[in-house]
């Protein structure tokens, strides 16, 4: 791709001593954004010191169990079948990571999930630190709407052409990575560079989750998610100091479409634990310009919820009202692409 000088940073003939010396972008999709979900596909593509692509590589990946929010990622149980193990590719996978620094968007999922497959694998990702570019463009204080990936590529002028493909995910990371990257260097910037620690042992809860084949359920139109039940046995505290949120800047656009994508100012609302902390999740949701609300009413467009027939308040009334009902896992995947708000 060319940069388009106007947004491109000159690369400074001074490079900072300190900066890695090569880095691997990486996108990795999933079944879910619990600790017992799995990688599906991942790509990578290694850049060198100054953030030149060196090379790009992409796999899909079996995960054994239900292939997750399929309308999402696109990964049928079919398309899956017949794609090598974790364990097949963990060696290609280390080689391609190997003395680089890993660099993705919301950088700690990514490094989570790998960690946790070479854990199950009985194995160590050779990984020692990572670089979230959400936590780059703060430090380069880029002028961004939000933090979502498209954002960052639009300020750069690269063209997103599959979403939620790991390949052209992590392409266009990479075109958006190396301009800030030159940013950095030329303000003599310090990269956000955190330590990757990667998990010693695994214990799998997920064992009940159907596999690939013989799966309880598929995944139409309707957006369902019959059959997937591979949420981690982890119960966060229900105990949580409140925190005041800044007020959603967006009108309610209504309620959310089953098959659609979630539209900023829409009006989320939780109910039961979730697998990963609820203040992370609802950080999330705010970033990505929902409301998130502590009740449920008629002005409710989506209620999140890992036990759709608890008896809850907020689920008896969801069924009241009609409130569209999805999983946390569902609910993750969607927030990678929220629609911007119309303009008023």
């Amino acid at each position: 791709m060319l940069e388009d000088p106007a947004t491109a940073a000159p690369s400074p003939t001074a490079w900072p001593t300190a900066y890695p010396q090569g880095y691997a972008v990486v996108d990795v999709e999933t079944t879910g954004l619990a600790r017992d979900d799995r990688i599906i596909s991942a790509a990578v593509y290694r850049l060198d010191a100054r953030g030149e692509v060196e090379d790009h590589w992409y796999t899909l990946v079996n995960p054994e169990r239900d292939p997750g929010p399929v309308w999402i990622h696109g990964l049928t149980s079919e398309a899956l079948e017949g794609a090598p193990l974790f364990t097949d590719i963990a060696e290609e996978f280390s080689a391609r990571l190997d003395g680089r620094v890993l660099v993705a968007h919301n950088a700690v999922f990514d490094w989570q999930m790998i960690a946790r497959e070479y854990a199950r694998a009985e194995r160590r990702a050779p990984v020692r630190q990572r670089l979230c570019t959400i936590a780059l463009s703060k430090e380069l204080g880029l002028p961004l709407p939000n933090h979502k990936l498209q954002s960052l590529a639009a300020h750069f002028g690269v063209v997103q052409q599959r979403a939620h493909h790991a390949l052209d995910d992590a392409r266009v990371l990479a075109e958006a990575f190396r301009p800030s990257l030159r940013a950095a260097a030329a303000g003599s910037v310090r990269l956000p560079l955190q330590e990757c620690l990667p998990l010693t042992e695994w214990r799998d809860t997920a064992a009940a989750a159907p596999r690939i084949g013989r799966q309880a359920g598929s995944h139409g139109g309707n957006g369902g998610t019959s059959g997937y039940t591979g949420y981690s046995s982890y119960q966060p505290t229900s105990w949580r100091p409140s925190r005041k949120r800044p007020a959603c800047p967006y009108p309610n656009p209504g309620r959310y479409e089953d098959g659609k994508r979630l539209k900023q100012g829409m009006r989320v609302a939780f109910s039961g634990d979730t697998s990963i902390e609820r203040d992370l999740l609802e950080d999330r949701a705010i970033e990505a310009g929902l409301h998130v609300s502590t009740s449920l009413s008629r002005l409710t467009s989506l209620l999140v919820t890992n036990d759709p027939d608890a008896g809850t308040s907020k689920v008896v009334k969801a069924r009241q009202y009609g409130t569209p009902v999805i999983d946390e896992a569902a609910f993750g995947q969607l927030l990678r692409d929220v629609e911007p708000a119309s303009e008023r």
